[in-house]
């Protein structure tokens, strides 16, 4: 890699009891790049970026974020560093608004903590609303501002979560499944959406089983199997790795 490396994964294990879930994974994450990480079912995927952002602590090795060793750090902390991840499943606050579900995490994250009244907070505040308005018309959700966040469908549940990280400005985006779940024209869509925020230079990891939507993003592949990296390199190589086919399909090209 020749660009500016935003997270360096060094030698990094973690056991839990005797199953060895993450076997002396080193990576590297360029700035302003996509980097997919893909897997069969039990890979480790979800560990690795858990240990990410604190709330696995590995057995050894280190995350480096621009530069700082991120173990032993609270998840807050690191999401306050910069470091934000968007779940598999959607963690969003179903009785509150779309629009308010975006401002929590903005306010939260200005102010470095959760400790704030979110309503008061939210009433003072017309430049983090006027933002995450923009967010959220961004991604094709202002119709949906001033609705109950629990009703929305799972494809724009999921892209609400987004705006929730996006809206944080996040020096890297771990995005853990986005489209998992989704309609084919709803992945498309989200493909779409990501798309854009690759062009305007925002460093990402997406976890992904759809190859489709990994071909589509990815700038760089790595390959977990059994806890370890058996596969790392562009798409093109990717593709045509005969231990990354076997791992999948049982020989047979992706």
């Amino acid at each position: 890699m020749s660009g500016n490396i935003v997270l360096r994964i060094k030698n990094v294990d973690k056991t839990f009891g005797g199953l060895h879930a993450l076997g002396d994974i080193n990576l590297e994450i360029e700035e302003g790049k996509t980097h997919a990480i893909i897997g069969p079912n039990g890979a480790g995927k979800s560990t690795l970026l858990n240990v990410c952002i604190g709330r696995l602590e590995p057995d050894t090795g280190t995350v480096e974020f621009e530069g700082k060793n991120m173990i032993g750090m609270k998840p807050h902390e690191i999401n306050h560093a910069g470091m934000v991840r968007v779940f598999q499943t959607p963690e969003i606050f179903p009785d509150l608004s779309v629009l308010e579900n975006v401002m929590v995490p903005a306010l939260a994250k200005r102010d470095g903590v959760f400790k704030f009244n979110a309503l008061r907070s939210m009433a003072s505040n017309t430049d983090i609303e006027a933002e995450a308005v923009h967010v959220l018309k961004d991604l094709g959700l202002g119709e949906y501002i001033h609705h109950h966040a629990g009703s929305m469908s799972r494809g724009d549940k999921r892209r609400l979560e987004l705006a929730m990280g996006l809206v944080q400005h996040p020096r890297l985006l771990l995005l853990d499944e986005p489209t998992a779940g989704m309609a084919r024209h709803d992945t498309n869509r989200t493909i779409d959406l990501l798309k854009r925020i690759k062009e305007r230079g925002m460093t990402k990891i997406i976890i992904e089983h759809d190859m489709h939507v990994v071909f589509s993003l990815a700038d760089r592949i790595s390959v977990l199997a059994q806890g370890r990296i058996i596969a790392d390199g562009t798409p093109d190589e990717i593709r045509g790795n005969p231990k990354v086919q076997e791992a999948y399909l049982g020989g047979a090209e992706l």
